[in-house]
């Protein structure tokens, strides 16, 4: 119970969401990452930077746009900035696993807003 501070739950330093995300962003510079956004999207590029905001810069990246009817379409972005205040989610693509999808006959429902 060290962790509690006027009755409340304290997150230590290394727990709290902002104070890592530069730790954490850093080894992902130069490679191929997913970013889901809080409003649905699923974009997917080359992590080329990041401010201490956690807004991202990707480069050669795309949309993609998932429908329950047909495969999923892939919408190109080029170099892309994406607000830290915007994101969900950023994480690594295993490249080789994700070569071998076939995007096309992938269907699934969109992802919903996240909800507050």
């Amino acid at each position: 119970l060290d962790h509690l501070v006027d009755g409340r739950v304290r997150l230590p330093q290394r727990c709290q969401p902002r104070a890592n995300m530069s730790a954490m962003l850093e080894p992902l510079v130069d490679k191929v990452v997913q970013v889901i956004t809080n409003d649905g999207r699923n974009i997917v590029g080359l992590l080329k930077g990041f401010d201490q905001t956690t807004n991202v810069i990707l480069d050669e990246c795309h949309e993609r746009v998932f429908s329950t009817t047909a495969g999923v379409e892939q919408v190109m972005l080029g170099l892309y900035i994406v607000r830290g205040d915007n994101i969900a989610l950023v994480g690594e693509v295993d490249e080789e696993i994700d070569a071998e999808i076939d995007l096309a006959m992938l269907k699934a429902e969109p992802l919903k807003a996240v909800v507050h």
